[in-house]
């Protein structure tokens, strides 16, 4: 399998599973600690969740979220909340999440080896 990155954009809305593998750069940790200090909330966590959707056929979301769902997995990453739900787990194990803040680029983006190919726009992934 090829690991792909891909782009995201991060939007505020209302552990032994694969997904407990996932990581969160020190860089993307830094940025939504700053995005949940705005908020002004100590109930939300980061929600990461794959849908289905975008040219490839699965799509990351990732939001701010204060609900529990049945069967989520719990992370605290570089003292971040991170929450996964069960049907995503299975696609983010070993993917790596971070935020890059260059000329040619902002954003945050999943490096995600379980990806077995991506699209032109970058935004979405097979798996």
């Amino acid at each position: 399998m090829t690991s792909t990155q891909t782009p995201v954009e991060l939007t505020s809305t209302p552990v032994d599973a694969p997904g407990a593998e996932l990581a969160l750069t020190p860089n993307a940790a830094v940025k939504v600690r700053t995005l949940l200090d705005q908020e002004g909330r100590d109930d939300l966590r980061l929600r990461i969740a794959v849908q289905p959707g975008g040219c490839s056929g699965l799509q990351y979301q990732l939001f701010f979220d204060e609900r529990s769902l049945d069967g989520d997995i719990e992370l605290r990453l570089h003292e971040v909340p991170v929450v996964i739900d069960r049907m995503s787990a299975p696609y983010l194990g070993g993917a790596t999440v971070d935020f890059t803040d260059t000329i040619e680029q902002q954003g945050f983006t999943i490096d995600n080896p379980n990806a077995g190919g991506g699209c032109a726009c970058g935004n979405s992934f097979c798996g």
